[in-house]
């Protein structure tokens, strides 16, 4: 016997430039041979410094978002 079930459609990615921090890390946001660390940018991500996304325990980021957000209010003070 054939039993034909149906088949689920799989949802689309409903926001497909969301990436992980190592997906921010390599995205080309940052100068190369310049990327933070992954310690650096979970620490931003902790004190809110840079915006992400959470679902369920899971963090990501959108790159134009984080992009905008670093050359707009993201200030680091100069060496002395």
């Amino acid at each position: 016997m054939n039993s034909a079930s149906p088949t689920t459609p799989v949802p689309a990615l409903q926001h497909p430039s969301l990436t992980d921090i190592n997906g921010l890390r390599l995205g080309g946001i940052f100068p190369a041979g310049r990327e933070p660390s992954v310690r650096t940018l979970r620490e931003w991500t902790r004190t809110r410094r840079i915006p992400y996304h959470r679902v369920g325990h899971f963090v990501y980021y959108d790159l134009a978002e984080v992009s905008a957000h670093i050359r707009t209010r993201l200030l680091v003070p100069a060496r002395k």
